[in-house]
């Protein structure tokens, strides 16, 4: 195993262009994949990882492009992969292809497949090329890889591929393919998607080759170390500036709201917050125990401590100020984090773990209101959770599958307000084109509009969730994993709660029904109609301290009404449109 002499230096400048050379790889890996896929959850959603790994399982770099929650947990895919082969006796190989998505061995959930490439010089392993990407289905017991929600373990959450070498030694294995296309639905699809994956770290390993022969090893060794120093450096300063103490937060997961059983509503995070000089200790300890039977539970790593990453490096190390850090390891090294085992943040198999999304995000949250007691001013308040929907439907004898990924909102911020109908924390995906949607399923968009009067008030409002409401052109099925219909959005030093989201079945004709924000798969009719509304933010400040001109501009755009703007914001508005100063003078007294 290669590894840097102790003590070896390396130039900055030098260090600095093997920086952006590891960094272009990673993007160059994420748009060749993003490129090559099939599926609009990889190509429009953007729901993919690209990394290179050293040899020691530290990540050198990330494509900046994909989500948080696919190439955070990549260094966990590895460790995993590499632990799995051991056990085993089995070595890799030049010319290998390790497929892998178990949740207990590193991966953030099933749907999440990772292809891991080894990369060989002079006949010395030297480092991973790794691509993850969320697939539309896995084989489980419904159709698509979201909204499985009543799913009783791991083994009801589809196929399982424990580092499995799907190529070996350049030679691929055929029966695994066939498996694959034999048990998966819209295998076509699916098939290709992992295809691209494979294709694009192939690409990465080649890359990585490249800098390792332009450079050499040791320098290359070199400039990786120095650059995760860098990176550890900058975060340990950041956490050294806080105060030392213990702050503490809790949160809520609506849960099952529809469950019979109140072990599985309104379940709690707890997160503790300690500071001790240069090191910081994220503690679980009073988080709800592990529901055997439903797959909410978060896998610690791959899941929760990526929401727990980067909701640090994002809050303490803001690019508008410190720049681009290099995305490394380097920058984990300072956090420590606790999560007693049988919680919901850190399961014992087979407890499942499919739809963990909505509760990794709650997790961000909750570690996001603790840190306000700290840094008030590089916090937003609470965040409007994201809703996933799988649609699907049979056309002959095939599925068609998609995942549409309904966005939450922010928080207001200090001196901003919160950001409206975008996908939050560590997932950072992107929407799907309605004209996407309607050109390649039976699925037709009536209404995608932002939320009325649905921020919290605040000196920085919250932001707006969307509403969405999507009409069955066809007989078909839908499944939903969603979160924030119980629990509003928390404000922030005297700004309001958000608004919870909602989910209905044809609303406004006879026979409305209103659901929960977790829905197991359900046949829908020809016409039938599902509207989804978003959770809006929480507000930040008071809202009687919000500039009039703001307040009025919110009101023209129809973000709020004039009642709203009198009885939350005290802002008197004429019918003429204009603001009557010396009347809201008197109610803000």
């Amino acid at each position: 195993m290669k590894t840097v002499e102790q003590g070896k230096k390396i130039d900055p400048i030098t260090a600095q262009v093997i920086r952006g050379a590891l960094e272009n790889v990673a993007i160059e890996m994420g748009h060749k994949l993003a490129r090559m896929s099939y599926s609009s959850i990889i190509r429009e959603s953007e729901d993919f990882g690209c990394a290179l790994v050293d040899v020691n399982n530290q990540q050198l770099c990330e494509s900046s492009h994909s989500t948080p929650l696919q190439s955070g947990p990549i260094p966990g895919y590895v460790r995993g992969i590499r632990k799995i082969m051991a056990e085993r006796g089995d070595e890799f190989a030049d010319g290998d292809v390790i497929m892998h998505n178990s949740a207990y061995h590193g991966a953030s959930h099933g749907p999440d497949i990772g292809f891991c490439v080894p990369v060989f010089y002079k006949g010395e392993l030297i480092g991973f090329s790794v691509t993850t990407a969320h697939h539309l289905d896995v084989g489980a017991l419904t159709p698509g890889s979201c909204g499985i929600v009543d799913a009783v373990d791991a083994y009801a959450e589809g196929l399982q591929f424990k580092a499995i070498k799907v190529y070996d030694k350049g030679r691929k294995n055929e029966y695994v393919w066939h498996m694959l296309r034999d048990n998966i639905r819209a295998s076509d699809m699916v098939v290709g998607d992992m295809e691209a994956q494979i294709a694009a770290a192939k690409i990465g390993a080649q890359r990585y080759l490249e800098i390792v022969e332009k450079y050499g090893l040791e320098t290359v060794l070199a400039a990786s170390d120095d650059l995760m120093s860098y990176s550890e450096t900058m975060m340990r300063s950041a956490i050294e500036k806080l105060p030392d103490g213990v702050y503490a937060a809790e949160g809520f997961l609506d849960g099952y709201l529809d469950s019979p059983d109140p072990a599985k509503r309104n379940l709690k995070i707890a997160v503790t917050v300690t500071i001790d000089g240069s090191d910081m200790t994220i503690d679980l300890t009073g988080t709800a125990p592990q529901i055997d039977d439903r797959p909410i539970n978060m896998p610690l790593e791959g899941t929760v401590d990526c929401a727990i990453y980067l909701t640090l490096r994002s809050i303490l190390l803001d690019s508008t100020i410190y720049g681009t850090i290099p995305q490394n390891s380097g920058l984990t090294r300072p956090v420590r984090i606790v999560a007693p085992k049988g919680t919901l943040c850190n399961p014992i198999f087979p407890a499942p773990t499919i739809a963990r999304f909505g509760s990794g995000n709650i997790v961000a949250d909750t570690l996001m209101k603790a840190l306000s007691q700290v840094v008030p001013r590089q916090v937003s308040a609470g965040v409007g959770n994201l809703n996933v929907i799988a649609f699907s439907g049979l056309k002959g004898e095939d599925y068609w599958v998609y995942m549409d990924i309904m966005e939450g909102s922010y928080g207001g911020r200090s001196g901003k307000d919160g950001m409206d109908a975008v996908d939050t924390l560590y997932a950072n995906t992107r929407n799907n084109p309605i004209e996407d949607i309607e050109s390649h399923y039976p699925l037709r968009i009536n209404r995608y509009e932002l939320r009325n009067d649905g921020s919290g008030a605040g000196k920085w409002r919250g932001g707006l969730g969307s509403v969405r409401e999507v009409s069955f052109l066809a007989p078909s099925s839908f499944s939903v994993e969603g979160e924030g219909h119980a629990h509003a959005p928390w404000g922030f030093s005297g700004g309001e709660d958000g608004k919870v989201g909602s989910l209905s079945l044809n609303p406004g004709i006879e026979g409305e029904e209103a659901l929960p924000s977790k829905i197991p798969n359900r046949r829908a009719k020809e016409g039938d109609t599902l509207q989804l509304v978003g959770p809006s933010g929480g507000g930040y400040g008071n809202p009687m301290e919000r500039d009039a001109e703001l307040v009025l501009a919110d009101v023209l755009d129809e973000y709020i009404s004039r009642e709203t703007a009198r009885d939350k914001y005290g802002v008197i508005i004429m019918d003429s449109g204009e603001i009557d100063y010396e009347a809201t003078s008197k109610v803000r007294k």
